[in-house]
């Protein structure tokens, strides 16, 4: 069964969401946000981490993190503090992508219960249980010269990790984040090399490509044009894996010219994991629904992430954390107050980030998890 909670430390306080299906792995989701928007970032970094220590040592004694992303207001400022503070053991992203509610910083948490973590060969983050190898990476980047370059060495790189642990990454990938700095002018670049290197590898409209998100967010060295953030599985059968299309709502994304899939669903023995890319105010055409026009949008937004997880028989209730991303951060107060009322208590984080076409003022990503029995397929 999902269960969510909220718990309040002492300068920060975090949502929660368990999966529990009477299995040893449980899953958790924590987004953690500070109290006092008006301290200073080392006491708002200090909140964070402290909220985090009491959330795994007590909260969810037992669970070991998986992935961490933090939220900053200003990467250039604060980037280091937080790589210097933060020192567990599990993959970590880092990214400037302020959080809304007026705080520099806020922290998106995944963990698991009754799983072996470590460094793979690879330098990819695994995590271990039964037949299955999970393995995360954040915060990679490089210093080529354009975007274009740098998502192709990310990409030659990554292949080269997943090679080296057995993989493919049209077998075994299953989500890819791009954070790209002033995503309107270098957005394009990352296009290009995806389309060119997921060609090579056999991922094509007629095969499949990789649930995705590419959004506006940046590093604090002003050269890093891309960061990329991933996830694959290695142990995983190819029936095991399906894509969501929700053709009554969006279009493919190869029909206007990028390569990504609207969302994943990977069944196990045990349980059924959906990963939602992020998702806009789109419809099967391609065209933006409601230009200029916030709360539609986010209605808009919200029916096609619906149609996306009824493919996989989940629903809303199923999801268990959410990242939402603004273009302008003035629309902030409306879609707050619409997250508040659709989902108290959710794991949510509001951030500022430009989506990847102007006319898209918000988007949104998820990941979902249900109880199913697959006995096909060994469980998670």
């Amino acid at each position: 069964m999902n269960r969510l909670n909220t718990i309040q430390y002492e300068k920060a306080h975090a949502d929660i969401f368990c999966f529990d299906n009477d299995t040893a792995v449980k899953e958790y989701h924590a987004i953690i946000h500070v109290d006092d928007a008006t301290m200073d970032f080392p006491q708002q970094l200090q909140a964070i981490m402290d909220a985090y220590s009491t959330l795994v040592e007590n909260t969810l004694h037992g669970a070991r993190c998986i992935f961490k992303r933090y939220f900053l207001s200003d990467s250039a400022n604060q980037e280091d503090e937080v790589a210097a503070a933060d020192m567990t053991d599990c993959a970590k992203s880092i990214i400037q992508q302020a959080p809304l509610d007026g705080t520099k910083v806020a922290l998106w948490v995944y963990l698991m219960t009754d799983v072996q973590t470590g460094i793979g060969q690879s330098g990819l983050y695994e995590v271990r249980h039964g037949a299955y190898r999970h393995l995360w990476s954040g915060s990679a980047h490089n210093m080529a010269t354009n975007s274009e370059y740098q998502t192709r060495l990310l990409f030659n790189e990554y292949n080269l990790q997943l090679i080296e642990e057995g993989c493919t990454l049209k077998d075994n990938c299953i989500r890819t984040w791009f954070f790209v700095n002033d995503v309107d002018l270098n957005y394009g670049g990352v296009v290009r090399a995806r389309n060119q290197f997921f060609f090579t590898q056999g991922l094509t409209a007629k095969t499949h490509f990789i649930a995705s998100t590419g959004i506006g967010g940046r590093q604090a060295d002003p050269n890093v044009l891309t960061q990329l953030d991933t996830y694959a599985v290695a142990g995983i059968e190819k029936e095991q894996v399906a894509y969501l299309y929700a053709p009554t709502h969006l279009n493919r994304t190869s029909e206007y010219g990028v390569s990504f899939e609207r969302g994943t669903m990977v069944d196990y023995g045990d349980r059924r994991q959906v990963f939602i890319s992020g998702t806009a105010s789109i419809d099967n055409k391609g065209q933006i629904v409601y230009p200029k026009d916030i709360r539609r949008q986010t209605h808009r937004m919200w029916e096609n992430v619906e149609a996306l997880l009824a493919e996989a028989d989940c629903t809303m209730e199923d999801v268990g954390m959410m990242v939402v991303y603004l273009r302008d951060t003035a629309d902030y107060a409306v879609v707050s107050q619409l997250f508040a009322e659709r989902f108290p208590g959710h794991p949510y984080v509001i951030v500022h980030a430009p989506v990847c076409r102007p006319g898209w003022l918000i988007e949104m990503e998820c990941m979902a998890v249900r109880k199913t029995h697959h006995p096909q397929f060994n469980p998670f």
